[in-house]
């Protein structure tokens, strides 16, 4: 039986930061990765241009991973984006902020990205085998046995890094949720997050490609509020999609209802009470053109009125008192019926995942079992859009590292 200071498994951001940060504190490290190569989700994300985090004082990124802001505090503080960038750029790789915030690589590729880690991994020493799955872990005296098709490895220092169940194809299928159930720890149930959202008997797929910028959202649930925020939109043949869609994604539900205010400088409640004046001081003026002078997009200001039943080319002379209202709804509160999100296979990230309440987020350690540690996206963390899923896949990575370190110096020092 081969013996491991440190088996890591999965060789994405998550994995091979703690190798990278745990080889170079001495320990003997292996990644086991299923795939041919690592990284292969890094090396898509963001188009492949990878976005690996987002600028501004790290104190803003609580607010970002939606109720677990409280679980991803250690992990950011102890390895900010910062420290992140600062880590790039002395390997040789320098950043560019975009007006947003989103932080790329200057080269705007993510292989450049995935380059820097593995070529950390050579200089270190890491032991990246690839093909190699892993079939079973179980707990032992003293630390881990984990079985791949090449043998049996023993370890005192487990880490569970293998992702989520989002891009499947890239090999992020959820095998972390099997070895953590098979170890004791609960997982969350699992969706997709990050992902467009599909509506039933969607009116407008002939507008797909139009966006709005920082539009009122709501989400409810059975007539009751699950969450609320502006964010900007994006039509899609089927439904809706844009940050404001995605980052409250992990919220909705099929059936949920997705109620969107078309005029952005107002209130939704004020929104419907100027369309509705609008519309009774119009008179004579066609319905769209009333609506543009709202600030709709031309196309749409057409559309509304025909949702709502009224001819093309009414005039507001001739709207009844249902009809404006119901223009009014569409305007400032239009409801989209959720027929679901975007699968597996095409949302960004996984929400739900190995329960947080077991992990201690100090350390990424097990409460359960000394030694064993969960990093990055087999987790219940799932971050907005913008960089905040990797920064925390990176960060969590780099404190498992420092924290099974941290236990071998205090281990030898009270050693008699």
């Amino acid at each position: 039986m081969k013996q491991l200071g440190v088996a890591v498994i999965g060789g994405g951001p998550a994995g091979l930061f703690c190798a990278i940060c745990s080889a170079a504190a001495g320990k003997k490290v292996a990644v086991l990765e299923k795939m041919p190569t690592c990284g292969r989700k890094l090396l898509i994300s963001g188009t492949g241009q990878c976005n690996i985090t987002h600028d501004g004082d790290v104190s803003s990124f609580f607010t970002h991973y939606g109720a677990h802001g409280k679980f991803v505090k250690p992990a950011l503080l102890q390895f900010s984006n910062r420290d992140l960038v600062d880590f790039f750029r002395k390997s040789g790789l320098d950043m560019v902020t975009e007006p947003g915030g989103k932080v790329f690589p200057v080269t705007r590729r993510a292989g450049d990205i995935l380059s820097v880690l593995t070529g950390e991994c050579t200089r270190r020493g890491v032991d990246i085998r690839c093909n190699e799955p892993v079939l079973g872990t179980e707990q032992c005296e003293g630390g881990f046995t984990v079985r791949t098709g090449e043998g049996v490895y023993f370890t005192r220092n487990l880490v569970v890094a293998t992702g989520g169940a989002t891009y499947p194809a890239t090999g992020s299928t959820g095998d972390g949720y099997a070895l953590a159930r098979s170890l004791g720890h609960p997982v969350t149930e699992i969706g997709p997050a990050l992902a467009a959202v599909r509506v039933k008997d969607f009116p407008y797929p002939e507008l797909a490609g139009m966006s709005f910028e920082n539009l009122p959202i709501s989400v409810s649930r059975q007539k009751r509020l699950v969450c609320r925020q502006r964010g900007d939109i994006l039509f899609t043949h089927t439904g809706l999609s844009g940050p404001g869609i995605l980052d409250i994604s992990r919220d909705i539900r099929p059936a949920d209802l997705v109620e969107v205010s078309f005029i952005s400088t107002l209130a939704p409640a004020e929104a419907r009470n100027a369309v509705h004046d609008a519309l009774l001081g119009g008179k004579g003026m066609h319905v769209a053109t009333v609506l543009r002078g709202l600030n709709l997009p031309e196309r749409l200001a057409k559309r509304i009125p025909e949702h709502a039943g009224v001819p093309a080319g009414a005039t507001c002379a001739h709207l009844a008192k249902g009809a404006r209202n119901a223009i009014a709804v569409l305007v400032s509160g239009h409801p989209f019926e959720v027929a679901g999100l975007a699968g597996f296979d095409q949302a960004m990230v996984t929400r739900g995942g190995v329960a947080l309440d077991l992990v201690n987020p100090r350390t990424m350690e097990s409460r359960l079992h000394p030694g064993l540690y969960f990093v990055g996206e087999v987790l219940d963390i799932d971050g907005d859009t913008g960089g905040y899923n990797l920064q925390f896949a990176c960060a969590s990575g780099v404190l498992a590292a420092r924290s099974i370190t941290r236990t071998a110096m205090n281990q030898r020092t009270t050693m008699p």
